[in-house]
C-alpha cells in the first residue's frame, strides 16, 4: 500500500501543453489509494477538459470563484479547498504561475488556494528550454523554494517546440514517486524497525476446546498502521483475530499460543528499534493439552494450570537499545500497579487501559488510556477512536525518542 493511501491530494493545472499528462496523473493517484480535488486555471481548460478530470477523480472540478453554470453563483470556497489537501500538487507549474506564485498575485483560484493551503506545496514546471533558464524563472525558482515549497525538477527531452532540453515535466510515474519517497524520507520512523504484538492467545484443552480471551486485536493493528505511516518497517505478530492489514512496510506473523508468540517475539526483537507488546497474552495454559477430545462423562472437569512465559518481562531483561512498551490492563490500583509493571519490567513507557473506563477495554472501536513514562510521567487521555490513541501513543514515544 502507498504511503498515500487514504491522503487528499489537491491536483492543481495551469496552462502548458503538459496539462495533458494530468489525466494520467490523477489516476495513478487514485491508484495509489489517495482523495484527488483538482482545481485548475481556467486557462488549461483549453488543453484538456474538467469533465475527463472529473471523470478520473471522481470529484467536481474547480476553475472559478463561483459555478458559471450555477444561476445561484456559489462559491467555490478556497480556503476549504486548501485546507482539505494533505498535499497540494502543481503540475504543470508554467512560468507565469510560478511568478504569480512567487509575488503573491492572486487572480485565479487556484492561485487563492495555493496562498490559502497550509499543507506542503509540491511544483512540476514543464516550458520550453529557453523559458526554463531564463533569469526571472530561476529567480522564482529560488523564491518558492524559500517559501518551503518542493519543486519536482522538470528533465530534458524533446519539447513542444521541437527543440530538445531541459524542461519537459516530470511524467506522472515519476511524480509519484517522488512524492512518496520526499514524504517517506522525512518521516520521523524512516529507516525504523518497530515490533508489534496484537490479539489474543488461544491455549489448547483438547484439538477442538481452547483457553483465549475476548481481545479482538484492533489495538495492535492500529499501531502497525500508525508505525508504518510514519515510515517504520512493521512486524506485526499477532495471534488469531478477524483484523485484516494492507500495507507494503508491514509484515504480518500469525501465531496462535503464547509460546508461539514468545519464540516468534525473540526471534525478531534483536533488531528492531521499537517492540510495543499490546496483545492479551493468555497468563496460564493446560500443563497438557488432550490429543482427543474430552468426552462430557462427567458433571465436572479438572483442567491443571501453569504460567506462559512473561514475553514482556523477558523482553525487559534483555534488551539493549530497543524503546520497550508495555500495556497493562487494571481493575483496581491502576495507576500505582501500571507503575509497578513499568519498572519491574524495565520498561521505556506503559500504556494504561482500565475496565472500569465506558468504552474501553475488549471489543471496543474505541479506548481509554493513560500513559506512563519511565521517569513516571503521567498523561491522560480521553476517550478516542483506538486510531488515534495509536497515534498518541506514537507521538508519546518519538517525544521520548529524541528528548
Amino acid at each position: 500500500m502507498s504511503i498515500l493511501s487514504g491522503k487528499n491530494i489537491l491536483l492543481g493545472i495551469t496552462a502548458g501543453i503538459a496539462a495533458y499528462k494530468s489525466a494520467s496523473l490523477v489516476r495513478l493517484f487514485i491508484k495509489a489509494g489517495a482523495n484527488v480535488k483538482v482545481v485548475m486555471t481556467p486557462a488549461s481548460k483549453d488543453f484538456i477538459t474538467p469533465l475527463t478530470l472529473s471523470t478520473l477523480s471522481k470529484n467536481s472540478v474547480h476553475s472559478s470563484f463561483t459555478n458559471e453554470e450555477d444561476d445561484n453563483e456559489v462559491w467555490n470556497n478556497h480556503v476549504e479547498l486548501g485546507l482539505w489537501a494533505d498535499y497540494f500538487i502543481i503540475a504543470p507549474a508554467t512560468a507565469n504561475t510560478m511568478s504569480k506564485m512567487a509575488n503573491g498575485v492572486c487572480d485565479n483560484l487556484l492561485l487563492a488556494t495555493y496562498l490559502s493551503a497550509k499543507c506542503p506545496v509540491y511544483f512540476a514546471p514543464a516550458m520550453d528550454l529557453d523559458m526554463y533558464k531564463h533569469a526571472s524563472t530561476l529567480a522564482s525558482f529560488k523564491k518558492l523554494k524559500s517559501f518551503n515549497n518542493i519543486i519536482i525538477p522538470a528533465t530534458s527531452g524533446e519539447l513542444a517546440s521541437g527543440l530538445v532540453g531541459e524542461g519537459r515535466m516530470a511524467e506522472p510515474e515519476d511524480i509519484v514517486s517522488f512524492l512518496e519517497n520526499d514524504i517517506l524520507n522525512k518521516l520521523p520512523l524512516r529507516n525504523k524497525k518497530v515490533l508489534i504484538t496484537a490479539g489474543p492467545t488461544y491455549e489448547a484443552i483438547d484439538p477442538v476446546r481452547f483457553i483465549g480471551n475476548h481481545s479482538s486485536g484492533k489495538m495492535g493493528f492500529e499501531l502497525a498502521k500508525a508505525a508504518a505511516n510514519l515510515g517504520a518497517e512493521v512486524l506485526l505478530i499477532s495471534g488469531p483475530t478477524q483484523q485484516k492489514v494492507n500495507h507494503s512496510l508491514i509484515q504480518v506473523v500469525p501465531v496462535i499460543s503464547a509460546q508461539e508468540m514468545y519464540d516468534a517475539v525473540h526471534e525478531y526483537f534483536k533488531d528492531v528499534d521499537i517492540a510495543i507488546l499490546s496483545a492479551a497474552v493468555a497468563d496460564y495454559k493446560p500443563i497438557k493439552a488432550a490429543t482427543q477430545k474430552i468426552k462430557k462423562n462427567d458433571t465436572t472437569l479438572t483442567l491443571e494450570l501453569t504460567k506462559t512465559k512473561d514475553i514482556l518481562a523477558s523482553l525487559g531483561q534483555i534488551k539493549t537499545n530497543q524503546f520497550l512498551v508495555g500495556f497493562a490492563l487494571e481493575t483496581n490500583n491502576e495507576i500505582e500497579n501500571a507503575k509497578g509493571k513499568l519498572k519491574k519490567k524495565n520498561l521505556n513507557l506503559i500504556v494504561l487501559n482500565s475496565l472500569n473506563d465506558k468504552g474501553a477495554g475488549f471489543k471496543k472501536e474505541t479506548n481509554k488510556v493513560t500513559l506512563i513514562d519511565n521517569k513516571e510521567n503521567i498523561t491522560e487521555y480521553a476517550l478516542k477512536s483506538k486510531t488515534e490513541v495509536a497515534t498518541d501513543i506514537f507521538n508519546q514515544i518519538i517525544k521520548q525518542i529524541h528528548a
